[in-house]
């Protein structure tokens, strides 16, 4: 069987690629499987570059093909924020609620029209002696006034995702699967998956 190491400490994450890949005959490692692993900062200016960073460090210490992503909310009215500062929009350690707060606060009183988003996704897959390879998907929606449901992660309790008219949070995860940045980038992954192992 072969292995692939997703290149991630965030439980939500490791469920949701894993959830993706089942019924392939791959066993799926995370860095709970390699406690001496001591992830890169992410300080590239994309997503596309924090994820290939992140992957190729992986690879390299493990041996192993590894995958990360990266992944965060772009808000229209905001210029593009909290895009790669998505986890840590609020300050570093700041918590899901928290990264929430600031935002519904920055945009307070801004008409549904003027709260267009989207979630954006990069997937990178590292192997020794082969070019990394990067693959991305988008989410469009909007921010809610206040958070909604119990489901998700991050900012999907005020992303709602508009020809559902709910948030994130509110639908299952298969149906955000289906739908999200995140499932569309692994969707691409996938094939990547198959050419490169």
């Amino acid at each position: 069987m072969k292995k692939i190491v997703l290149a991630t400490n965030n439980r939500n994450k490791a469920v949701e690629i894993k959830q993706l890949l089942e019924g392939w005959d791959i066993e799926v490692l995370t860095l709970q499987d390699y406690p001496g692993l001591e992830m890169p900062g992410e300080d590239r200016p994309d997503f596309a570059g924090n994820a290939a960073k992140k992957a190729e460090a992986v690879a390299s210490y493990t041996g192993l093909p590894a995958m990360a992503d990266d992944s965060g909310l772009e808000v229209d009215a905001l210029g593009g924020r909290p895009g790669v500062r998505s986890a840590r929009y609020a300050g570093e350690n700041s918590s899901d609620r928290e990264n929430n707060e600031l935002l519904l606060k920055e945009l307070a009183g801004l008409p549904p029209e003027k709260r267009g988003a989207r979630f954006r996704c990069a997937v990178a897959m590292a192997v020794l002696g082969i070019e990394t390879r990067v693959v991305e998907g988008s989410c469009p929606g909007r921010i809610a006034e206040k958070p909604d449901g119990e489901g998700g992660f991050g900012y999907d309790p005020v992303f709602i995702y508009e020809p559902e008219g709910i948030t994130f949070a509110r639908m299952s995860s298969e149906a955000k699967n289906r739908v999200s940045h995140r499932g569309k980038a692994l969707q691409k992954a996938r094939k990547l998956l198959k050419e490169l192992l």
